[in-house]
Formats: structure tokens, C-alpha cells, sequence
């Protein structure tokens, strides 16, 4: 991997830091939530999250 500047490593950073943020916005929303439907798109979304936030930094390793 090229070397990064220090501006592109605040970006993925900050990217990492939204996608786990989302992550747990997600799981929470899935607690609260009663409705099945919205539970199974809920977690959908966390798991998406979950699955950018690992990407990104199995990539940065």
C-alpha cells in the first residue's frame, strides 16, 4: 500500500470512527425496536456497518 498522507488518514479515521457509530446506532435501533420487519432491516444495516468498518481497516493493516 502507497504511503498515506496525513490528511487521508484523518478521512479513513473519521470513516472508521462513522462506521462503527452506525454499528451500534443500528443495534441499538434493533433493541428498541418491536416491529420484525424493521428489526431485520435494522440489523442488515448493522451488520453492513460492521462489515465496512473491518474492511477498512484490514485494508490500513
Amino acid at each position: 500500500m502507497p504511503n498515506l498522507t496525513t490528511k487521508e488518514l484523518t478521512a479513513l479515521s473519521d470513516q472508521l470512527d462513522f462506521e462503527r457509530v452506525l454499528h451500534c446506532k443500528y443495534l441499538s435501533a434493533v433493541q428498541e425496536c418491536q416491529d420484525q420487519e424493521l428489526k431485520s432491516k435494522f440489523q442488515s444495516c448493522a451488520s453492513q456497518h460492521l462489515q465496512n468498518y473491518n474492511t477498512l481497516l484490514t485494508h490500513l493493516r
